[in-house]
């Protein structure tokens, strides 16, 4: 048993494929996270992100967690959700006052995804962080430390170069060219996209009138990757995507000089052939960089996040859109 309930810090991670918390002793070396999930998003509404559907997901878990850990009060927690930016003013709202009331919250930092990603990735210390999934985002600070800088993370149709997405609407469009006979095809990407999903012909019927339409393209992605050893449009198409993502992360460096650049996020999982022409290309575009696997995931970054802030040493920048803190002179009744 710990000696102060509180002593104990919370992270939330939300995004399209659900939530997932972890709960952990918020001392250096106190001991791992322990972790939960479900499914399900969390709801959005005329306000962007609906803090009541997020919290009545994570609720039941938290509880789950505190009892196993025999803990009746959280002291600090940290939120990351993607669209955080744009659609977390329901969060910011009500979320503080809710997770005093029943988790006994004190300080809440409300984080967007690629905060969190960063701090999971890097820690607190400066560098450069590549989120890249469905979508692409690079963050990284400013030489003096006072703010973040972004580049990209504009969704499917209106940036997200090199993304999960990206790249999987550039290999349907190969399939396509290649069914129609135009030059730029590839009959390799028209049988993958046949074999997975029909009729070429019928593609159009199955993409536009889709909620989930950056989801579906980025499940094109894997595809493009395992044809891109023996098809040169598959490999051209993930070079290109390794120069997109470069030239973003190179927006955000913070200066000239070396730095760090972590790569975090399930695309990268695609591994060599998305990997070796990020590495080709480096040296030339994003010189003097280390290229490096995150050290973790962002409710990594969540539970880091809350632990710095739990101490008093969050040094990452505030930012109105990306990282606030919330917070109450004393916690409100333990959850039951």
């Amino acid at each position: 048993m710990p000696t102060s309930d509180s002593a104990w810090v919370l992270g939330v991670d939300s995004g399209a494929s659900g939530v997932r918390v972890a709960l952990a002793p918020a001392a250096d070396g106190g001991g791992p996270a322990a972790r939960a999930a479900e499914p399900r998003p969390a709801l959005t509404g005329d306000r962007g992100i609906d803090a009541a559907s997020l919290l009545g997901l994570v609720t039941p878990l938290v509880r789950e967690l505190m009892r196993a850990a025999g803990v009746t009060r959280i002291g600090t927690a940290c939120v990351g959700a993607a669209g955080m930016a744009t659609l977390g003013e329901d969060l910011r709202a009500r979320l503080p006052e809710a997770f005093a009331e029943v988790f006994g919250v004190r300080r809440l930092a409300l984080a967007g995804d690629a905060v969190t990603a960063y701090a999971g990735a890097l820690g607190l210390r400066p560098g450069v962080v590549v989120a890249g999934g469905t979508g692409m985002i690079a963050l990284g600070v400013s030489t003096d430390g006072t703010r973040w800088r972004r580049a990209d993370g504009w969704g499917h149709l209106l940036g997200d170069a090199g993304g999960g997405a990206w790249i999987g609407r550039e290999g349907l469009d190969a399939a396509l060219r290649a069914h129609d006979g135009r030059a730029g095809g590839s009959k390799a990407l028209l049988a993958r996209a046949e074999e997975r999903f029909g009729p070429a012909a019928s593609l159009p019927g199955q993409v536009y009138p889709r909620p989930d339409r950056p989801a579906f393209l980025a499940a094109f992605a894997p595809e493009v990757a395992r044809c891109a050893a023996e098809d040169p449009v598959a490999s051209d198409i993930l070079r290109r995507a390794a120069t997109h993502i470069l030239e973003t992360a190179a927006a955000v460096r913070p200066g000239p000089g070396p730095v760090d650049v972590a790569l975090t996020g399930g695309l990268f999982k695609m591994g060599e052939p998305l990997l070796a022409p990020l590495r080709d290309q480096a040296d030339w575009l994003l010189p003097e960089a280390e290229l490096c696997p995150a050290a973790g995931d962002p409710l990594d970054g969540a539970v880091l996040i809350a632990g710095a802030l739990h101490r008093s040493a969050l040094t990452l920048p505030a930012d109105p859109a990306l990282l606030t803190v919330a917070g109450t002179a004393e916690g409100s009744r333990p959850a039951p």
